[in-house]
């Protein structure tokens, strides 16, 4: 027996997963893209396809987002065409990263039509999405997230941070945050290291024997930056917007940031010299310029 229509705006490299893994578990799905290229093989798979947000939100009471950047959300939420125009959308799930105030925006824009909105960022990158092993942040009302909850574990583990708008935006910034700063002292350590003469596999292997062990040497710098792949699956432009977004919340919240501070002025320039469309394992090539040294193979 097929279950609930579900609505899904945004399927590129993220969204698309997410839609396959519930479009597999036997939801119906409404897609919609800007993009012919990523709905085409939902399209293939079973999904129907919509022309707007706005006519998803017209097929389905549950309609998921994911796409790049804030304005796009408040677009795809409260603009033409968007979410708030459906006839039957009834909860509203973001998984993007747009930050506590457009969540909040979001939230009373859509209340007024009578319309629930979720936070409900991911962490856990492209492979996260295909296994249905991402992190979940979810904010909203707690007989919301009753209804949603069956549906959100399709997609991983879920961790319920609060009942107001934002919460789970902020979760995910700090989430980030300490992603970025991860990666980017664990190149400067590793780059160091190699101007020393030592074998930069070694040095990882020696954080992640001890308490250096972190994200970064157990999932990127081996990976993605020794190996000259590049290729984990963030781009380091969104990761440059998710940590200025953070940087804007602290200090509206009144929270020093020194070291955010600083991992946001790297983020900058490497995405300045890399490129918005580079892989955020680029960060440590800007390290790497700086030190006059490779990280890696040759």
């Amino acid at each position: 027996m097929a279950k609930q229509g579900i609505g899904f705006v945004g399927v590129g490299r993220m969204g698309a997963r997410m839609a396959r893994r519930l479009l597999n578990d036997g939801y119906q799905l409404t897609v919609y893209d800007t993009s012919e290229a990523a709905v085409s093989p939902l399209v293939a798979f079973g999904a129907k396809l919509a022309d707007s947000p706005a006519a998803v939100a017209s097929a389905a009471e549950i309609v998921f987002a994911s796409v790049p950047t804030p304005p796009i959300v408040e677009a795809v939420a409260l603009g033409p065409k968007g979410i708030i125009e459906g006839s039957r959308v009834k909860i509203f799930i973001d998984t993007s990263t747009t930050g506590a105030t457009v969540a909040k925006k979001v939230a009373q824009g859509l209340a007024a039509k009578g319309i629930t909105a979720v936070d409900a960022p991911v962490s856990g990158g492209i492979n996260g999405a295909e296994k249905g092993t991402l992190a979940v942040m979810v904010s909203c009302p707690e007989a919301t997230f009753a209804t949603i909850k069956p549906i959100l574990e399709v997609l991983g583990k879920l961790f319920f941070v609060g009942t107001q708008p934002g919460q789970g935006q902020t979760m995910k910034l700090l989430n980030n945050l300490l992603s970025a700063s991860a990666l980017a002292i664990t190149s400067e350590a590793v780059a160091m290291g190699v101007k020393a003469g030592l074998d930069p596999a070694l040095v990882v292997d020696v954080f992640n024997a001890g308490t250096a062990r972190n994200s970064a040497t157990q999932d990127k710098i081996k990976q993605h930056v020794i190996s000259r792949k590049f290729s984990y699956g963030f781009g380091i432009g969104l990761l440059n917007k998710d940590i200025r977004l953070c940087m804007a919340e602290a200090d509206a919240l009144g929270v020093p940031m020194i070291v955010g501070s600083a991992v946001r002025q790297l983020l900058s320039i490497s995405t300045a010299t890399e490129g918005l469309d580079a892989d955020m394992t680029a960060m440590a090539k800007t390290v790497e310029s700086w030190a006059g040294v490779q990280i890696g193979a040759k």
